[in-house]
């Protein structure tokens, strides 16, 4: 039986330690209401006639006015890691650049690259492999999703999934199944950031905290990965209606069609073509291996390599760059870096903290009651705040309970804080970036329409992480 009295002063301990403020309840009750404005809001998107960036930065402004109001925020240098102090606004070191960072990177890397055609071959040719069958090829583009998140990182892996993706159905001339696909895909990024270690930070927080290995890591999440990816594509095939092709003269037709398509015809350079393959590749192996970069390279973290070899790739382009940069999506951006700093505002007003807190008290119910409840008021939390620092949170929590690192608990932590993320557009970082690739792509879904498509989905891989964690964990 876990004690109460022990379980209160570690959550008051870090809270402490997080803001460096004792909050009255009724400043934490202020925000948190800010907190659910802002949800519904962006849920209200198209009818506010308003871009998600300027809802989020406008409650980013408020939330800072009343944070220094309220004098919830540290003013004042920052140290940084080497004891060097630096004067910044208080809300520059609230933003992850780490996250900006990446999509600034991958995006510019794979507009650039996507000019040598390399993105339209790889198309090609899986619309080839897959003689034209949607089914097929969902599978196809599916495991490479579940791969790519698992190597590199979701954002960078839902940016060059999605660009390959609205070629191959635009070349079949099958746009209708462009929101299954990419919303499958979105779902599938955080199915697979949940296969390694290095996956996520959630993934990075708590396994530290508990002391996981790689390996171990790996094998006790890959058989819950395979399973949900075979489950997630089922149901796509099925909700989104993505059919295979049945009667043999339908096969035959579409064996037509993709042998008319020719991988090398958007190819206007081989040079160029070749240099973007040699480039891509490096950038993956790059990402994927960035944490055992040579002379200290790994501290510089994966943003500083997207943006290095977006630089690498605009030299071939170099008098002409501002029509890359223009392509960038800066209302993307921006909401990241409003929805960072309201994040910021919320966990000095303790908002995290109740969470955190409520979610805590769910580990003194009877078991396996609490490991059930646990995975899913995780889930839930992550679907509507950063599921990092959510993440951090928690697994502080079960380390000054001394939770034993066998504990089902970390997993419920790890499963919930990836899977939360299909709940909401706003659930995580590559959900965002499916939710922003799908209206560039005008096919006219909403906030309130992504929860109502991926709940089925969400809902389904919670319940198989719940049942796994409490028969194989």
């Amino acid at each position: 039986m876990i004690d109460l009295d022990f379980l209160t002063r570690s959550m008051l301990t870090f809270a402490a330690e997080n803001s460096g403020h004792d909050v009255p309840g009724w400043i934490t009750a202020v925000f948190g209401c800010i907190l659910v404005a802002m949800i519904a809001a962006l849920a209200l998107e198209e009818k506010i006639h308003a871009k998600k960036s300027i809802i989020v930065g406008t409650f980013a402004g408020l939330c800072l006015i009343l944070a220094t109001g309220l004098n919830l925020l540290n003013f004042g240098p920052v140290e940084l890691p080497d004891h060097h102090m630096i004067n910044l606004p208080v809300y520059i070191p609230s933003i992850d650049w780490g996250v900006i960072t990446i999509i600034l990177g991958a995006s510019l890397f794979v507009e650039v690259t996507s000019r040598s055609g390399v993105f339209t071959w790889m198309a090609i040719t899986l619309t080839r492999k897959s003689g034209g069958d949607p089914w097929k090829l969902l599978i196809f583009y599916g495991l490479l999703t579940v791969l790519f998140s698992a190597v590199l990182n979701n954002v960078t892996a839902m940016i060059i999934i999605g660009s390959l993706t609205s070629v191959s159905l635009k070349k079949l001339h099958r746009n209708e199944l462009m929101l299954g696909f990419l919303l499958t895909e979105g779902l599938l990024t955080n199915v697979g950031g949940l296969l390694t270690l290095i996956s996520s930070v959630p993934n990075i927080i708590v396994g530290k905290e508990a002391g996981i290995t790689f390996g171990n890591f790996f094998l006790v999440a890959a058989p819950y990965v395979a399973v949900t990816t075979v489950v997630t594509l089922f149901m796509a095939k099925w909700l989104f209606g993505i059919e295979g092709l049945k009667s043999d003269e339908e096969k035959a037709e579409a064996q037509r069609m993709v042998d008319s398509f020719d991988p090398n015809e958007s190819i206007p350079s081989k040079q160029f073509f070749w240099f973007s393959v040699g480039a891509l590749c490096l950038f993956i192996v790059s990402l994927a291996g960035q944490s055992a970069l040579p002379f200290g390279l790994d501290k510089l973290e994966m943003g500083f390599v997207a943006l290095f070899f977006a630089g690498v790739v605009l030299l071939a382009y170099k008098s002409e760059v501002d029509k890359f940069y223009s392509a960038v999506d800066w209302d993307l951006l921006a909401f990241f870096a409003a929805m960072f700093v309201v994040i910021h505002v919320m966990e000095h007003a303790q908002v995290l903290a109740v969470i955190g807190n409520g979610i805590a008290q769910l580990l003194q119910w009877p078991s396996p009651l609490n490991s059930s409840v646990l995975l899913a008021s995780s889930a839930i939390a992550s679907s509507v705040t950063d599921n990092i620092p959510l993440a951090a949170m928690l697994a502080q929590i079960l380390g000054n309970l001394e939770t034993d690192p066998d504990s089902p608990f970390w997993w419920c932590v790890i499963f919930g804080a990836n899977l939360g993320g299909n709940l909401t557009p706003i659930g995580s970082a590559s959900t965002v970036v499916a939710m922003t690739i799908i209206q560039r792509q005008k096919l006219g879904l909403t906030f309130v329409g992504f929860v109502k498509a991926a709940a089925p989905f969400a809902v389904v891989q919670i319940i198989l992480a719940i049942v796994y964690v409490l028969l194989f964990v």
